[in-house]
């Protein structure tokens, strides 16, 4: 497969979009074809699709439309990818607004910043691998607290499906080029993150989710500063994920 092309996120979405804007159903390859018809469910061959890109900070890159049907797509390649940045403290009241409870979410600043403090104004930094030697009972407090049915589902709209700046869930995530690409509906998504709610991770997680800062900036290099004040999302077996839910639906069809 090409997932890791060296084409970058921009461009792929344009490449992605002009494959389908202006075609009929009938004129797609079985790839595209497929990908809409499990969109959209029965088309007729002569439908005629339209696709834009949307530059809006938001979830969705793309926005399909089919008889006046619009359904808004997330797109992702690559290796470590990541679904959502937010503020630091903004991540925490958002904890702390959803019953988390304050022990656990200084607990969580102090493996953000690692640094010995809940601000991140210490001086002695260290990596995660090293904070993890001395706190990884204080990790796993912070994971069985935070992956509870609840809060996980809430968050999947918050750092997956909706973000912070839309009113509109996204409809899929397509992962891969124009080439050669999976992709997972967000039904699936819900269900294949609440699935993996309890598998094990040395890091902070919400299910397949990994939570860290955008930076440790371990170097103190002040073009970096202020990145250690922003959280970031990554689903790093995201490809894997999708193939994996893709490969079960079929055998459930075969079944």
């Amino acid at each position: 497969m090409k997932f890791n092309s060296d084409v970058n996120g921009f461009q792929n979405e344009i490449d992605i979009c002009k494959m389908l804007n202006n075609k009929c159903l009938k004129d797609l390859d079985p790839m595209y074809n497929a990908f809409i018809t499990d969109l959209y469910g029965n088309l007729c061959s002569n439908d005629l699709i339209k696709c834009k890109i949307d530059h809006d900070l938001k979830k969705y890159d793309i926005v399909i439309s089919v008889n006046d049907i619009k359904k808004y797509v997330s797109i992702k390649k690559g290796v470590k990818n990541s679904v959502h940045v937010e503020p630091v403290f903004k991540f925490t009241n958002y904890l702390r607004t959803n019953g988390v409870k304050w022990d656990i979410i200084e607990k969580y600043l102090r493996y953000h910043f690692a640094d010995g403090t809940t601000n991140g104004k210490g001086i002695n930094r260290i990596s995660v691998s090293d904070y993890k030697l001395n706190h990884q009972e204080e990790i796993d407090m912070i994971n069985s607290e935070i992956n509870n049915d609840e809060l996980l589902l809430k968050s999947i709209y918050r750092f997956v499906l909706l973000g912070n700046v839309s009113d509109r869930v996204i409809d899929a995530i397509l992962f891969g080029v124009k080439d050669d690409f999976v992709w997972i509906k967000t039904q699936d998504i819900i269900d294949v993150i609440l699935k993996k709610k309890d598998v094990y991770s040395t890091s902070v997680h919400f299910g397949p989710l990994t939570v860290q800062p955008m930076d440790r900036c371990l170097n103190h290099n002040p073009k970096l500063e202020k990145y250690r004040y922003f959280v970031q999302i990554k689903w790093y077996n995201l490809a894997d994920d999708i193939i994996e839910n893709m490969n079960n639906k079929c055998m459930n069809k075969i079944d």
